[in-house]
């Protein structure tokens, strides 16, 4: 099937050059075509150009899709998420709104506990079909790309029923999953630490690995949590199976998330609201994107990542929604895009490059995502008319979304 998408206003995102992640100044430049046509075959972007050329390139297509002078994105990427858990924590939320803090609550044993507790009485199908319906939510509003994390299992019968879960879910949904396993996120209630920290290492790591469940692993390393050199073991176990890490680092304290991370390769470090000058230094010349979490910062009422002085410092940024039950109820990431540039002072094109190209590349998904570009999944969505791509970030609650295609197919 080929599919003719014409009369486009701008079709934004678009790349020749087949980079996997954008640095520094590179950032500032989202490739750009206005009056434009995008022609895909079956899954993938075929061509694209302007629309005085359309007649003269003499395109053959099954179905033609007209615009009708909207503007086309490349879709979503959201790289840090923890959607598939149980019920929610509204009461969480008042306590926050009374004065308590994250860190408060997480030491009288709520939190990521109350959600173990609350996801240990459903079965897999309650968990994926509440799963399911978040997903379809960020779909869409334009994500086509989601990372998924366990850790509100805290056991490793409940953290595989996660696993397991987000398996079937990248079997039976359009967007592309990648899975995560984040049994280090807390400490389960029965344990103690170091018993915990050894049952994920010598039991829920091995099963995971043999069960080819998850393509990433994850450790919270922060002040409270888990320490760099437990995470450094957990990490070491997991690349015996073949995860590559991704760390949730320096999000309560500079605390050497950041610096494990990049000793090990990960791909990705995330949050990073306590970020200094010297994560920076570290981050500089490694493979690890650091991903910025501003929908956490702004429901927690704390400091954001210093995404600005990173990318002065000419590293990349991306950007995720980390929806969760806890810290971020919500997974639309225009909103993220939306407080990128009002919060951390990004320009418009700087905070699209991190939801898309970057993000991918903190997915490991960016050879095939994130970007149009002939050859890639045919991915993007198709806005109502807009005056420009500024208006995306700038109208940061209206709905703008006219069409989006995951896959080559209109997803409805």
């Amino acid at each position: 099937m080929r599919t003719l998408i014409k009369n486009i206003k701008t079709l934004a995102g678009i790349s020749t050059e087949r980079k996997l992640r954008l640095q520094g100044a590179e950032m500032a430049h989202l490739g750009q075509i206005d009056d434009a046509w995008l022609l895909v075959d079956g899954e993938r972007i075929a061509s694209f150009g302007e629309m005085k050329a359309l007649q003269e390139a003499e395109i053959h297509a099954d179905r033609v899709v007209d615009a009708c002078g909207g503007t086309v994105l490349p879709s979503w990427c959201d790289p840090h998420t923890h959607i598939v858990y149980a019920g929610s924590r509204e009461g969480e939320f008042v306590d926050k709104i009374r004065g308590m803090s994250y860190e408060d609550i997480a030491k009288r044993g709520g939190g990521i506990l109350n959600s173990a507790d609350l996801l240990h009485t459903l079965s897999e199908e309650q968990l994926y079909e509440q799963a399911v319906k978040r997903a379809r939510e960020m779909i869409l509003k334009g994500t086509g790309c989601i990372e998924i994390k366990s850790g509100y299992g805290l056991n490793t019968a409940d953290e595989l029923k996660m696993l397991r879960v987000i398996k079937r879910m990248k079997e039976t949904l359009p967007v592309k999953i990648v899975a995560t396993f984040l049994g280090a996120h807390a400490v389960g209630r029965q344990y103690t630490q170091p018993e915990y920290v050894n049952l994920i290492i010598n039991e829920m790591i091995p099963e995971v690995g043999k069960q080819k469940l998850a393509e990433y692993i994850d450790v919270f390393c922060d002040t409270g949590f888990f320490t760099p050199e437990e995470t450094a073991r957990i990490l070491e176990a997991g690349a015996k199976w073949g995860m590559r890490p991704k760390i949730h680092a320096d999000e309560l304290a500079s605390s050497g998330g950041v610096e494990v991370g990049v000793a090990h390769n990960a791909l990705s470090v995330d949050h990073l609201e306590r970020m200094t000058e010297h994560q920076i230094e570290v981050l500089r010349g490694s493979e690890t994107m650091p991903t910025a979490l501003p929908g956490t910062s702004f429901f927690l009422n704390m400091p954001f990542a210093p995404a600005r002085k990173i990318i002065d410092a000419g590293l990349g940024v991306a950007v995720a929604s980390d929806y969760n039950p806890g810290s971020t109820p919500s997974g639309d990431m225009k909103f993220v895009v939306s407080l990128a540039c009002i919060k951390m002072r990004l320009l418009p094109e700087e905070a699209i490059n991190a939801a898309t190209i970057n993000s991918a590349y903190a997915m490991g998904l960016s050879e095939d995502y994130g970007s149009i570009e002939v050859g890639k999944v045919a991915n993007f969505f198709i806005t109502e008319p807009i005056p420009s791509i500024n208006f995306i970030p700038y109208a940061y609650t209206t709905p703008i979304i006219q069409k989006v295609f995951l896959r080559g197919e209109e997803v409805r």
